[in-house]
């Protein structure tokens, strides 16, 4: 049984996350590739992109992949410091947005 942190929400650190890009807000600055280049990769058009677990380019507008929990706060740094607002990070179980531009 899962704990349910102060407030009533579940604990995010223990609930599975994923994270998705909007490239139409995407500025390319690469910053999100400084902190997670597992989870990031800036294309040959200059866009940040989200990655699959086994490395592929993820270039579907939406495409979302697993946040590794190791990566969480790499991850999380680089939504808060994102130039464009444009990274997303969400629990999977409700899609509520918990990191990002419109998380609640």
């Amino acid at each position: 049984m899962q704990q349910e942190a102060p407030g009533g929400g579940a604990d995010a650190s223990q609930e599975a996350l994923e994270v998705w890009i909007d490239q139409d807000l995407c500025t390319g600055d690469g910053i999100c590739v400084q902190y997670a280049p597992e989870v990031f990769e800036l294309d040959i058009d200059g866009l940040a992109y989200v990655k699959s677990a086994d490395d592929e380019l993820l270039q579907e507008p939406g495409a979302t992949t697993p946040v590794p929990l190791p990566l969480l706060r790499d991850v999380v740094d680089s939504a808060k410091e994102c130039p464009g607002d444009c990274i997303h990070v969400r629990r999977v179980s409700d899609s509520v947005e918990v990191y990002g531009p419109d998380a609640e």
